[in-house]
């Protein structure tokens, strides 16, 4: 367990929540990603820190099986300007335990948080992410940092 100083991003979101139940989020999540990709909002992010791109679960209204909030971005510098159409988010300073999803891509990412909700982790339920930098540009052997808030 470490800590994470706040991170803030620029991005996209869902525009109402979803929920792990009946694979609900993986239809959603996919869903935006797939608009990401295809508006290349990537390209729109005014004052990227680096080329990572941040998916971050939040707003939690319980615990996995609660509806949450869902949103996509790459980091800036606090106060940047934000695009008109996009979106900002600030991770908090908090503690979170670090987790690998290692393999075939999207099916690791999944593998991964069925991990996590299987293990015996004090979550805080608060900012969960995952970033997708260089070593996930290889769909066949990926990796994928997940940062799980945790109590």
């Amino acid at each position: 367990m470490h800590t994470e100083d706040s991170i803030h991003l620029i991005g996209i979101a869902l525009p109402q929540k979803t929920t792990n139940e009946n694979g609900q989020s993986s239809i959603d999540c996919g869903t935006l990603w797939q608009r990401f990709e295809k508006e290349s909002i990537h390209s729109q992010i005014p004052a990227k820190l680096n080329n990572e791109v941040y998916a971050v679960y939040h707003d939690y209204e319980g615990d996995y099986m609660k509806p949450f909030s869902y949103f996509i971005g790459c980091k800036t510098e606090p106060g940047v300007q934000v695009p008109e159409g996009l979106l900002s988010l600030t991770i908090p300073t908090g503690a979170y335990q670090k987790f690998l999803a290692k393999g075939k891509m999207p099916m690791c990412i999944a593998e991964a948080w069925q991990a996590i909700w299987a293990a015996d982790i004090r979550r805080a339920y608060t900012f969960d992410f995952e970033i997708y930098g260089e070593r996930s540009y290889n769909w066949d052997d990926a990796e994928v940092d997940i940062f799980v808030s945790t109590i």
